[in-house]
Order: C-alpha cells, then structure tokens, then sequence
C-alpha cells in the first residue's frame, strides 16, 4: 500500500517479462499502481497526482503490448476507480469502475466517483471488453453490455477481492456460470497479499463461453499466468444462441454506453500447438477449509510482519492450542529464526502446560525463553494490599497475572524491536473472554477471526500434513486460562461447539434472540452470550488488527456502537 515506486517496478517488470512471452496482452490487478484499499489516502491530492505520475511512467514500456494497469483515475476534479489501456506508449483509454461496493470491508463511495462509459477493444480479430471487481457480478451491468450487446468475446476482469472461508469456491462459481450465460471468455485477475486484515487470494482464472476454467494462477501467492486464448468459440457459440439474434448478422448493437477502441494491433502471431486444457477439481489448498484457512494466516502474518518492517516477532506460549497454533503460523510465515517464544508461568501455571511449551518450541525450532512471574505476582499482592480486599482468587487477581504477562512481552518487544503478536481467537475475543492490557496486548493477531472449533481443526490439520509438530497434548488438553486453580473455560462458557454456533447466527447471520433460541439452543445460554459479546465491544475497539477469515470480522466488518441500549433480549429472562 502506498509503495508507488515499488509497485512501478513490480509492473514494469513484468510488461518486459510479457513481451519476452510474446504475449498481446498484459494485465494487473484493481489500483496496483497505489494498492487496495487506499482508504483516507485518497483524500490527499498528492497521492492520486503521484500515482498518475507512475502511470504514466509506465508508458514507455508498453512498446509492442498492451498493458491494463489498475490506478486512481481523476477526470473534472473527480477521482475514479480506473483502469488504464496502454499500447505504443500511449493511454488509449481509461475505463471508470461503475459499481462501487460500500458493504462489508469495502467504502468505495466515500472516495470515488461513478463510471458510466463501456468500451470494446479490438485486438487483431478479438473483440475485448474490460472492467472492475464488483462491475462483473451485476446483472445488465457492464459484463452483459460488453459480451452481449457489444459483441466482446473476452471479458478481462481486474480486481481485488479478500478472502473468506468459501470465497474462492463462491467466486468460481459465479464466473463460470457468468461466462457461459453470456457465451464470453473471462479473464479474472486478482490482487493477491496481505493488507492490514485484508488477505487477497489471488486464485486468478481464466474461463472458456462455456464455463470451463482453463487455467489459474496459484492461490494465497504471486503468480504470473501466460495463456494462449482461442477467442472464436464465444463466436461460434453466439450464432447457436437465440440471445443473440443481433450478432448472427454480424451488426452489432451498441448500448448507449458502449463504444469500440481499435488498437490497430496486427502483431504477426506465432504458430502454436498449444492444446486448450479445462482444469478439472482444485489444486492442494482448494476444497479444504483448513487448508485454504491456513494459508490466508500464513499471508497475511507473513505480509504485515514483513511490510511493516518488523524483524522477528514475539508470542506468549502458554501451553494452550491458540498461542501453538500462533506460533506456528508464525514460524510458516516468517521462518523459525525470527519467531521467538515467552513462556512466562505462574502459581496457577501446571508442568504439563510448561513442558508442552517447550516441546512445541523444540518442534518448531523456535527461540523461546522462560520468565516465572509468581515473585512479580506476590509483590503485586502485596503492595495493593489496600486496594485488594478480596481474599481469594478473584478475576482481578486473574487479570493481574495476564496484565504482568502483558508488560513482560512488551518490554521484550521494545528492547529487540519485536512486534507482539497476540494470540486470541474469536471466540474468547467475542465474549470478552480476554483481559485488556494483558493477553491482548500486541500489534497484530493472527487468529483474531478463527473460532475455537476452527483452531481445533486446523492444528489437525497441520500435524496430519506437518509431521505432528503441535504435541498431541496440548490439542487434548482441557481448555484453561490457568488462572487459578482447577480453572477450565468451561465454568465461564458453554461448550466451545454450542458457543461458536451461537456466535456465527449472532455476529455473521446477524440473528436475533428469538431466531436463535428456536433453533433448539437453550434460551438462558443465549441471553448470556448475547449480553457477553454486547458488553465487550469496548474491549474488541482497543484490540489489534487481526486477519479476516469470516465473512463478518469485528473491525471493518462488524461496527456496532461501544454505547448501545437496544437489548432486545433483556425482557425474555
């Protein structure tokens, strides 16, 4: 984000790249000169002139090719969602996104002003049409204009859209099925890496008029896809189809908005025997939730620690899955030299959690240190002896130990330049089952978005693919925050299985009381966790940023007010 200079070079690169391909046309993804999303960047007249200084840097490169490059368009003092048609060093045209999402993460109409123009590029003997992400998904929008009123026989889609859990199997399915109700070509580009909580996942494709998927670009990494396309077929297709009684006469009938570019590009092609392959299932990381899951944590871990330019980072092990699960994501990301472990035990703290620790480190290769904290933990005690008239084991002497664990991994951090990384998952995030300034402290979490169940299932999933290197131990063990003694999360919470059910009806199907009781879950236990993730909206506010994995992630995602009365649970009790 923001890296003009380098995201000019990345581009240019792969212009010189392409022609050595003989390609005809090279394409990148949705605003690659800036980044997506820019965000309040926009607002800074600077940033949109810089970008169109490197637009036009990129020019020169476009000798021999044609080059479709996303950038922040500006026309009469407005700025655009843009992509540039490049050829003979020559913008050739700038076609304007015209559907701007402003839903979930997404707040394009903040920023940008609609498109309303369509165009028709020909390329030799091909007809190509071009727009933007959200522009392909609306029936009578641009994908129908360009294919079925304008006769364009590919559609190049470029786009940036993030990941969550089935995504990747949504989005296919919709372009396949949009290609062959339209009889088109589509040409699905992808920005691919992690930008704040944001992970792209790349999985570009490229789909025949008949809806096969021809080839695709690596998911969760970058990628360059070279493919000789056969374009006749959405042709030959069309003069079959009764839609499209206006193109079997060879005229053809122009939207209103709808106009034709020729490039004028005769470039002498080379013969080919390349055989046209359909792509048949996914490849290792499709059709596995965990699998596809870990992979968008190992981006976007990797992603935020390297381009904010951290060195190594630093976890609490508390012998508990979600700081292994941490752990490893770290290790898989950043590489085991820069992942360094804190085991910090206390009074409450079993051996079996300590020795686990230590076994988890071993088995990662990770760095790790131990630093007891009962003797900070008793000089507490004793020198708030007038605030502390509890006798026993209350939650503030439980959060104590947490906020001492807090400040030890914070120093560390500022002494190495570390970056904490935090380990709460979703579902302890969502009840408040977290303390501020404690086991939330850091700059980034990782699994911030993964409920319990889901960590569960993806540490199986890492040791049957991984040589077993989270101790079967920790996966086992009876979740605790080991906070006092026999403490088991069980005595604050229902079962993680009958409290991640109810969370996703609550947070992601936004269900109310009353839907979610008549699904058969008790009705007490619903009013509890209801009331729980109400009251620890505050909390979440001041939580870092962690990678989003569900379709509804507190942040962006999921903004409710921290002040909010409207309890329509309180009268059912």
């Amino acid at each position: 984000m923001g890296d003009l200079s380098g995201n000019y070079d990345i581009i240019a690169s792969h212009i010189k790249a392409a022609k050595k391909s003989d390609a005809d046309v090279v394409v990148f993804p949705e605003l690659s000169i800036t980044g997506y999303p820019p965000e309040d960047l926009l607002l800074r007249k600077s940033f949109v002139d810089e970008n169109i200084v490197y637009l036009n840097k990129l020019k020169k490169n476009t000798a021999n090719i044609i080059a479709v490059i996303g950038f922040v368009g500006r026309e009469r003092g407005q700025i655009y969602n843009s992509a540039a048609v490049i050829h003979d060093r020559q913008v050739k045209a700038v076609y304007n996104k015209q559907f701007l999402p402003n839903y979930s993460v997404f707040d394009e109409e903040r920023y940008f002003s609609k498109g309303n123009a369509n165009y028709i590029f020909k390329v030799a003997d091909a007809f190509i049409g071009i727009n933007i992400c959200e522009d392909i998904y609306h029936s009578s929008g641009p994908l129908e204009i360009q294919s079925v009123s304008g006769g364009a026989e590919l559609i190049i889609n470029i786009s940036a859209s993030p990941y969550h859990v089935e995504k990747i199997r949504e989005r296919r399915e919709f372009l396949t099925h949009a290609a062959a109700n339209n009889c088109v070509n589509i040409a699905y580009l992808n920005l691919v890496g992690g930008q704040d909580e944001l992970v792209f996942d790349g999985d570009s494709v490229i789909i025949n008029e008949k809806g096969d998927i021809l080839d695709h670009a690596k998911p969760f990494k970058e990628d360059v896809l070279i493919y000789d396309l056969d374009t006749g077929g959405a042709a030959a297709a069309r003069l079959k189809d009764p839609g499209f009684e206006n193109q079997k006469t060879g005229m053809r009938k122009y939207h209103e908005s709808l106009s034709q570019i020729d490039l004028k590009y005769y470039k002498k092609r080379k013969k080919t025997n390349k055989k046209y392959k359909t792509v048949s299932g996914y490849n290792r990381y499709i059709g596995c939730i965990e699998a596809e899951i870990l992979q968008a944590l190992i981006l976007g871990t990797r992603d935020y620690v390297n381009k904010n330019k951290f060195d190594k980072v630093a976890i609490a092990l508390s012998g508990g899955i979600d700081s292994a699960l941490t752990a490893a994501l770290a290790a898989f990301a950043l590489g085991k030299k820069r992942v360094n472990g804190i085991i910090m035990p206390s009074p409450y703290s079993s051996k079996g959690s300590i020795e686990d620790s230590i076994e988890l480190s071993h088995n990662l290769g990770i760095n790790y240190l131990t630093i007891p904290i009962s003797d900070i933990y008793n000089t507490y005690l004793e020198n708030l002896k007038a605030i502390l008239k509890h006798p026993g084991i209350n939650i503030t002497k439980e959060n104590l130990q947490a906020r001492i664990r807090g400040n030890i991994l914070m120093a560390a951090a500022n002494e190495n330049d570390w970056l904490v990384l935090s380990t709460g998952n979703k579902s302890e995030i969502s009840v408040g089952y977290c303390t501020l300034y404690g086991d939330m402290v850091g700059g980034f979490s990782p699994i911030k978005d993964v409920y319990k169940t889901m960590v569960y299932k993806i540490c199986r999933y890492i040791n049957k693919n991984y040589s077993d290197i989270i101790p079967e131990k920790i996966i086992n063990k009876v979740p605790s925050a080991e906070l006092k003694p026999d403490q088991k999360d069980e005595d604050r919470l229902p079962p993680y299985e009958i409290l991640d059910s109810i969370l996703k009806s609550y947070i992601e199907d936004d269900l109310d009381y009353h839907s979610i009781s008549e699904k058969g879950f008790d009705k007490k236990t619903v009013r509890e966790v209801i009331e729980m993730v109400d009251h620890s909206e505050y909390k979440r506010r001041q939580g870092s940023p962690g990678i989003k994995i569900t379709p509804r992630a507190f942040g962006k995602d999921r903004r409710y007010p921290i002040t909010n009365n409207f309890k329509l649970y309180l009268n059912n009790k």
